[in-house]
């Protein structure tokens, strides 16, 4: 398996990328600054394959430390390509004796730069998220349901590096809001029932006036999906399986609809994600909220009647500059968005995947509010 791993086309490439940051950063210095920085690149290299071998026997910085690696190799390398770009500039730019010393300078910049971004988005990733106030306006919106609010966390990824008392402060930042209901968008775990069912308990002691409620994400579908719902609802969580589920609030009816992720069918066929189907049979006049994993199911669901859809799945991109690159698979990155008549929330996460960072993306837990347009 390990020889394998170090034989494939991928790490062939990691390995000519690290050649490549080495003789642009560590040339304009002397021997033992070299030799350090070539020591420091084959570990990080080491590090990286080490991540796709996870073992549960690993104590939780075994896991972490290759985590770690890809995102301080990331951003070595997005640094070291703007350094090479700057240096181009530069050299049109500058006199001899200038281009030199921005040579140096550049890279002592992009060496000191990268252990501190990775160092603040370390902290940035597993502080507790931050609460965010949205207001989403609605025309004709019931007087009962003026002020109606929705606590989403979405994404948590639980699994390799992120455990119980990760979750157990989520919770605790969760219940301190008092929302009307709870929504959990989906992505909730890394790893099977069997692994994390006890880092997953404290999900049980959600509190709010009408419950919490779960749609599935894409990682639920890699960990054991029909196992996961049956361990959600056990511990008390409404799972919205493309159905839904009509709230009575002082007397104004909600409906909150939820379905599978949007790539559900490739895994379960019966599964297959369906906006109009979850809602058929709901009050006419009611409002509509969906839950939905995957910003993409927006189209249909503003087809299908909507009023606002819930969404995670992007994680905003996590970390700069990969949160550029979302719009290739998704309409929207983060934040309230819309669809024709439909508004579109897309979480940025609550935890995170991979590497452990978050870098000019924080992680949030929402507190939606609707309100009167």
């Amino acid at each position: 398996m390990r020889l394998r791993l170090f034989r494939s086309p991928m790490f062939v490439m990691l390995v000519l990328l690290h050649a490549y940051i080495g003789i642009r950063l560590l040339v304009p210095f002397g021997a033992v600054t070299q030799v350090a920085g070539v020591g420091l690149l084959a570990g990080c290299l080491w590090l990286l394959p080490q991540g796709f071998r996870i073992r549960k026997d690993r104590g939780p910085w075994a896991v972490l430390l290759p985590s770690l690696a890809v995102g301080f190799f990331s951003w070595l390398l997005v640094l070291t390509l703007f350094r090479d770009v700057s240096l181009v500039v530069s050299a049109l730019a500058l006199s001899p004796q200038g281009y030199e010393a921005w040579t140096r300078m550049s890279a002592i910049g992009v060496m000191a730069l990268t252990p501190a971004i990775t160092q603040v988005g370390f902290f940035m990733a597993r502080r507790v998220a931050p609460v965010v106030d949205v207001d989403v306006p609605l025309a004709d919106l019931p007087e009962q349901l003026q002020g109606f609010t929705i606590a989403q966390i979405s994404d948590i990824h639980v699994g390799p590096t992120i455990k119980r008392n990760f979750v157990e402060a989520i919770v605790a930042r969760v219940n301190r809001l008092e929302a009307d209901m709870v929504a959990i968008t989906g992505d909730l775990v890394d790893g099977s029932v069997r692994d994390l069912a006890q880092h997953t308990a404290p999900l049980a002691r959600l509190t709010s006036r009408h419950g919490t409620y779960v749609v599935t994400g894409n990682h639920e579908y890699y960990s054991g999906v029909h196992a996961w719902i049956d361990e959600l609802r056990r511990l008390g969580t409404c799972v919205l399986l493309n159905e839904h589920v009509v709230l009575d609030h002082d007397g104004a009816k909600l409906t909150v609809a939820g379905v599978t992720d949007y790539s559900a069918q490739h895994f379960d066929p019966s599964h297959k994600s369906d906006p109009q189907g979850a809602v058929e049979g709901a009050p006419p006049d009611a409002l509509k909220l969906l839950l939905a994993h995957q910003p993409r199911s927006a189209s249909l669901a503003a087809k299908a009647g909507y009023h606002l859809q819930l969404s995670g799945h992007t994680h905003g991109g996590q970390f700069w500059p990969w949160n550029l690159f979302v719009r290739l698979q998704q309409p929207f990155t983060a934040g309230l968005n819309r669809v024709g008549r439909m508004w579109v929330y897309i979480s940025r996460g609550t935890g995170y995947w991979g590497p452990p960072m978050r870098f000019g993306v924080p992680s949030e837990i929402t507190l939606i509010r609707l309100i009167r347009a």
